[in-house]
């Protein structure tokens, strides 16, 4: 039980279209501008660094949240169910007619619950190549190199686990590439 109460609770607090609300105050609806993905990179590309970081944050928390509360109901799976009930939850959120984004933040917020010392390198190593080069490529090699990051500190099967949240984002990128509206925009 306490899986599905991890996984509810999970898809409710992803659910939350932080990017809609932060873009709406600036008088942005990211669904028709940018690659119409309403999520936190878009909000990146569309609101800037100063407006769009609550939007990163918020997006990583919705799912931090449901893991510690995972974590709590029903231990490392019961985090899992959380995280992974989070990023169904941003992709196609309750509260914004099942028009998601992509849920990579909400795979960095979770990855701090499910390996958090594979997270905190993968943040060193973000922040290293930002540093060097953009933080485009920061954040691309801090999530990729999050499940080899992982293999160091938790065992295999955490590590599968955790393959099957970023296949969910790839399937996410193949099913909703936002070149559609990028291209009429």
């Amino acid at each position: 039980m306490g899986y599905v109460v991890s996984a509810l609770l999970g898809y409710l607090l992803g659910s939350i279209p932080v990017a809609l609300l932060v873009a709406a105050r600036y008088g942005v609806d990211l669904r028709v501008t940018g690659d119409g993905n309403p999520g936190a990179w878009n909000a990146l590309e569309q609101l800037g660094a100063r407006r769009a970081w609550p939007v990163f944050i918020g997006d990583a928390f919705k799912a931090f949240a449901a893991g510690v509360a995972g974590w709590l109901l029903a231990g490392w799976w019961g985090a899992f169910a959380g995280v992974a009930g989070a990023m169904a939850g941003h992709a196609f959120p309750l509260f914004a007619r099942f028009q998601g984004g992509k849920a990579v933040m909400c795979f960095v917020g979770g990855a701090f619950v499910l390996s958090p010392y594979a997270a905190l390198v993968c943040l060193g190593v973000c922040g290293a190549v930002t540093a060097a080069s953009s933080f485009k490529w920061g954040a691309r090699v801090g999530v990729f190199g999050f499940p080899f990051a992982a293999l160091i500190f938790s065992p295999v099967w955490q590590v599968a686990a955790v393959g099957g949240l970023m296949s969910f984002i790839g399937l996410l990128f193949f099913v909703r590439p936002g070149a559609a509206v990028a291209a009429s925009g």
